[in-house]
């Protein structure tokens, strides 16, 4: 079964973004549970607990359909050990809102060296920070996110993602959410059914599909290999739709949140009608 959906918007309460997923006709959406934009939040009540679960049981979602983001500020591989600890305190915070929200797995960006630490320096502090909060939580998969490799970021390269998956000690409570916009800036082609394979193909080599909980399809804006994070709407970037009708169409990609971060909101309920005719062609 494909999930096919969008990140929507939590504004006046979590559970807003259930409705407007379940507007959009997407069987599946990513949220923040609190601002994004902010370090701390008030603990979530249970009357908001219940609001959001009851419009997940009223729209049919389990939470295997759902990918919350953490907030960007959240730097888990710090090369300071005050903005370290900081990035620690508020993810511990953000799994513990989703095990309460009754949510399996968190999506972050995996942190940057800020050209002050060696990149592995980097990369073992994020799978520290990953191994404290699994040690303070339950259930939650920390799920981490490729990127462009924009500036100091990490994660650009399937490798780093290795390095970091190989030092968790719960391997069970780890995975990955693929972007393509941000695979395709780092350099892997997606834009043929042959380079898919290829890269998808390495992806399994070294990473393993087995720790794949999510994706986020987006076209690019920038060529190949640009590392600049530039999100197209589908079919209108330097990727094409013949990336999404491959993942649309390939059951490696069943069962996990495949979530649009494209930036023409008004377009999310053709792009996941396209999605979904794919996947069933």
């Amino acid at each position: 079964m494909k999930y096919f959906g969008a990140h929507t918007s939590a504004a006046g309460g979590v559970e807003n973004a259930v409705r407007e997923a379940k507007d959009i006709g997407a069987t599946a959406f990513a949220l923040f549970t609190k601002n994004q934009r902010q370090w701390l939040a008030p603990t979530l009540t249970e009357a908001q607990i219940d609001k959001f679960k009851t419009a997940m049981s009223e729209a049919g979602y389990e939470a295997s359909q759902v990918l919350p983001h953490d907030s960007y500020l959240i730097n888990l591989g710090h090369p300071d050990e005050e903005g370290l600890a900081k990035s620690r305190e508020s993810f511990i915070e953000e799994m513990r809102r989703c095990e309460r929200l009754g949510l399996d797995r968190l999506n972050f960006h995996p942190g940057s060296h800020l050209n002050r630490i060696t990149t592995e320096g980097s990369l073992d502090r994020i799978a520290e920070s990953i191994n404290i909060a699994l040690a303070q939580t339950k259930g939650v998969i920390a799920v981490i996110e490729n990127t462009a490799g924009q500036g100091s970021n990490l994660g650009f390269s399937f490798y780093h993602l290795k390095h970091i998956i190989d030092r968790v000690e719960d391997k069970s409570r780890v995975g990955v959410c693929i972007d393509t916009c941000h695979a395709f800036a780092a350099g892997y082609d997606l834009r043929t059914k042959e380079a898919c394979d290829a890269t998808f193909a390495e992806f399994d080599e070294v990473v393993g599909f087995k720790y794949l909980r999510g994706m986020h399809l987006n076209d690019a804006m920038r060529p190949l290999g640009s590392r600049i994070d530039r999100h197209a709407p589908l079919g209108d970037g330097e990727i094409g739709w013949e990336c999404f009708r491959y993942i649309a169409s390939d059951s490696r990609f069943d069962n996990i949140p495949l979530i649009l971060e494209t930036p023409d909101v008004a377009r999310w309920p053709e792009e996941i009608a396209t999605l979904k005719k794919f996947a069933n062609q």
